[in-house]
C-alpha cells in the first residue's frame, strides 16, 4: 500500500497535468506494486484537492459497466469517480451548446442516463428498487471522458491499467445534461437507447440494458462500494449510470448530436 506522501504527490501531478494539459505516465508501471485501493486514494486525494480550491461535489459516475471492458481491462467489476461542478454543463432545448475544447487532453465521448437522488443512499446491501425509490428524475447524459495519465505508455506502447484509471479520476473530466427529466417509473428504462451522430454521421448506438442489464444496477453497487469509506450517495446528487455506448473521439470543431428519442436530443460542439 502506498504511503501517504506518495498518494498526496501522485495527487499533485494530476492536478499539474489538467492545468498544463501534459499527461503524465503511468503511475502503476512506476510502481508495479499498486493496488485498486491505492488508485482510488490518490482519487479521493486529488477530490480533496480540488474542493480545496473551491469545487464543489455534485456527483459520481460509474465506469467500465460493461462485460467487455471489465475483461479489456483485467478487473470483474465497474471503478467509479467523482463529478464536480466545474465539469457540469447543460443542454437549453433546440440550442447547441459550446464545449470548450482547451479545457481537455484527449476527449471522448459517451452516451449515459443520469440518476438524480431525492433520497439519500447508504450502503451496503442497496437494491434496484431502492435505487428507483431514492430517483426523483433520471436524464440524457454525456460523459466527457479524459486522461491526464497517458493512455499508453510512451515508452514499451502498453495501456495503462486500471489501477491508473482510477487513479484518474475514472477518467472522467465533464458531464452534459438536458433533455427530459422522467420519473423511474416513467420508462423502461433498459429500453430507453441514444443515436449519437457526429458531424452528421451516425457513430454509435445503444440501450441502457448494455449498462449490466439495467442503469440501475450501477448505482446500487456504488452505494456499496462508498460504505466502506464511510461514504454514502446524498440527495441532489447526480449519478452517471454507465456508458451503454463505445467513446468517441472529440477534436475542435466536432459537432455532436445525441437523439435519445422521447427523451430528448443533446446539440453541443468542441470550439
Amino acid at each position: 500500500m502506498f504511503d501517504d506522501a506518495l498518494i498526496q504527490s501522485l495527487a499533485r501531478e494530476l492536478s499539474e497535468s489538467e492545468r498544463s494539459r501534459v499527461q503524465v505516465a503511468h503511475f502503476s508501471r512506476r510502481f508495479p506494486g499498486m493496488t485498486i485501493e491505492d488508485g482510488y486514494r490518490i482519487s479521493r486525494a486529488w477530490v480533496a484537492m480540488q474542493r480545496a480550491q473551491g469545487r464543489r461535489v455534485i456527483g459520481h459516475k460509474i465506469g467500465l459497466t460493461s462485460r467487455a471492458m471489465q475483461l479489456s481491462s483485467q478487473i470483474d467489476e465497474p471503478d467509479y469517480g467523482t463529478l464536480l461542478d466545474s465539469m457540469l454543463f447543460t443542454c437549453e432545448a433546440g440550442k447547441e451548446l459550446d464545449i470548450p475544447a482547451a479545457r481537455f487532453i484527449a476527449p471522448r465521448v459517451e452516451v449515459e442516463l443520469a440518476f438524480v437522488l431525492k433520497d439519500p443512499l447508504h450502503g451496503p446491501g442497496v437494491t434496484i428498487e431502492q435505487v428507483l425509490a431514492a430517483t426523483q428524475y433520471v436524464t440524457p447524459a454525456i460523459e466527457i471522458i479524459d486522461a491526464r495519465i497517458e493512455q499508453f505508455d510512451r515508452h514499451t506502447k502498453a495501456a495503462r491499467k486500471v489501477y491508473d484509471t482510477i487513479s484518474d479520476n475514472a477518467a472522467n473530466a465533464g458531464v452534459v445534461v438536458g433533455g427530459r427529466r422522467i420519473a423511474p417509473s416513467q420508462a423502461d428504462l433498459p429500453w430507453c437507447g441514444a443515436i449519437l451522430r457526429q458531424n452528421g454521421a451516425v457513430e454509435e448506438t445503444g440501450l441502457a440494458a448494455g449498462v449490466q442489464g439495467h442503469p440501475a444496477v450501477g448505482i446500487a453497487w456504488l452505494a456499496d462500494k462508498l460504505a466502506p469509506w464511510g461514504e454514502s450517495l446524498q440527495a441532489g446528487q447526480i449519478v452517471l449510470a454507465g456508458s451503454f455506448t463505445r467513446p468517441v473521439a472529440a477534436r475542435p470543431g466536432d459537432r455532436f448530436e445525441a437523439d435519445y428519442g422521447p427523451l430528448g436530443t443533446l446539440k453541443f460542439r468542441f470550439i
